[in-house]
């Protein structure tokens, strides 16, 4: 399949998944139009890169469907201001669209394979860092961030990331809740944390948070 085609089928994808949504942050659109999806997923999958659905990667992972990472960025509001800590790089692609937003990324990844080739596929951007590590520790060293963005749904907000947050930064997901999962966002003042949370949200499972500490809601 050409380049062409791949562009008429992102723009099929602005028009129809996320247009016609709650993804209204143009800057997001953009950046969601320019970023070439199937450069991000296996070379069997490219022909389904645009589809309305998660995407199968490897090491029983897969890449969230576009709306539902439209939705989180959407809801996370970034400008070229913050310095953002993304939990689960995956191969790179949501990595690349905050790069468009925000002033600078760390992407941390916990599987040694995706890490590898998310650090292949961002190789050419210099405001991402690509670091691999456990999902729910987050990376401390490159500390504090103003936002922090977790890919995929988890069952809770783990304690050590809340951490990492500067003063009023924020800290956006999906969460699991009572077997629906939902877009949250918690903003932190001095060392509490307060929540909302916002639409159901569609997405695919992150790994790693299963044992972490967490906050109760």
């Amino acid at each position: 399949m050409g380049h062409e085609n791949f562009s008429e089928m992102r723009k099929a994808m602005v028009v129809s998944q996320l247009r016609t949504t709650d993804v209204s942050d143009p800057r997001v659109i953009a950046a969601m139009n320019h970023v070439p999806r199937e450069n991000f997923v296996p070379a069997a999958s490219r022909n389904v890169a645009y589809s309305d659905r998660g995407v199968q990667i490897g090491d029983g992972r897969a890449l969230n469907a576009p709306l539902a990472t439209g939705r989180l960025l959407n809801t996370a509001e970034l400008t070229k201001d913050d310095k953002v800590l993304l939990i689960g790089a995956a191969t790179g692609y949501t990595a690349a669209i905050i790069a468009q937003l925000a002033g600078s990324v760390v992407a941390v990844e916990q599987s040694s394979k995706l890490a590898a080739k998310a650090k292949t596929n961002l190789n050419d951007l210099d405001n991402v860092q690509v670091e691999k590590a456990n999902h729910a520790a987050g990376f401390v060293a490159q500390g504090p961030y103003s936002a922090i963005i977790i890919d995929g749904i988890v069952d809770a907000f783990p304690e050590a990331l809340a951490e990492q947050l500067a003063p009023e930064g924020r800290l956006i997901g999906s969460i699991m809740d009572n077997g629906v999962a939902r877009l949250a966002i918690g903003h932190k003042t001095g060392d509490t944390i307060s929540y909302q949370y916002f639409a159901d949200c569609g997405g695919v499972a992150l790994p790693g948070f299963e044992q972490a500490k967490s906050f109760n809601f």
